[in-house]
């Protein structure tokens, strides 16, 4: 049998979670099982592997297959892990070391400004945030690790609309809308394109109290070598200690910082 003892212990379904959904978690375990096998696993194998009956791991693994997380090789009679799971992990490794590069830079960022940095990526229409380093204030910005914000109402989102070709703004629009979240909040396409105009000129986006009211935001985008957004970094605290003249101040901040984390990253600068 291709499976080893220590896939088995790996790869066995785990014992049923009234919070889990179970056919979920026995197409995750086929597919664990078959990202420890190099050459890949015969039905029955990777059945027994995972502890399910063969036509039951059959049924899952064609799921899995429609959707290109796993193959069948017809000539081997074997399953193999598919091209889906590669572009996945190709996603984390990419916000995984965006994340690495910037925590020095966060660091002295928030030494330099006083106030609480972000580190955010794109997923869904949204932006989520993937690393903070907070300030010693006793007022802080709400925001956490794993928080989740429109694009069109925050300010890393509009810093990563701003590095966008226009086509695909568009497409973002229309797939996710523009939810008024404050009075602040643009609200209409052409307001928000105005803006990220502005941003683009600027060269750092604003948040002014358009996603929570009392709290205003900077942030600028970190790109790759097309020049494409793979993350943005922010600054966020409240309005009474982000007044105009220190908005734009933490926006010249924020935007260098953004600069010199895409140098690392091996991204195109910003023109």
């Amino acid at each position: 049998m291709a499976g080893t003892a220590r896939q088995t212990a790996r790869g066995r379904a785990s014992p049923r979670d009234p919070s889990q959904v179970q056919s979920l978690t026995r197409a995750l375990s086929l597919l664990n099982a078959l990202a420890e096998s190099a050459d890949g696993m015969s039905l029955g194998d990777v059945a027994q592997v995972v502890g399910l009956a063969p036509s039951t791991a059959h049924r899952l693994l064609t799921t899995l297959q429609g959707q290109r997380f796993v193959r069948f090789v017809a000539g081997e009679g074997v399953w193999q892990v598919g091209v889906q799971a590669f572009i996945v992990g190709q996603a984390f490794r990419r916000a995984r070391d965006v994340l690495a590069l910037a925590r020095p830079v966060m660091r002295r960022l928030m030494e330099d400004s006083g106030e609480t940095v972000n580190l955010y990526i794109e997923e869904g229409g949204e932006v989520v945030c993937m690393g903070q380093v907070e300030c010693r204030q006793l007022m802080r910005a709400i925001s956490r690790p794993g928080g989740r914000v429109k694009m069109h109402c925050s300010g890393v989102g509009k810093a990563m609309l701003a590095r966008l070709p226009d086509a695909e703004v568009t497409r973002i629009l229309q797939l996710y809308g523009l939810a008024r979240m404050t009075e602040k909040t643009l609200d209409t396409p052409r307001r928000l394109r105005d803006d990220l105009a502005e941003i683009r000129r600027r060269g750092f986006a604003i948040d002014d109290e358009e996603h929570a009211v009392g709290l205003r935001c900077v942030a600028a985008a970190i790109v790759d070598e097309e020049g494409r957004p793979v993350a943005a970094l922010s600054l966020s605290g409240p309005l009474a200690r982000i007044g105009d003249a220190a908005l734009y101040a933490a926006g010249a901040l924020v935007a260098r910082a953004a600069e010199t984390v895409t140098g690392q990253f091996g991204g195109r600068p910003t023109a």
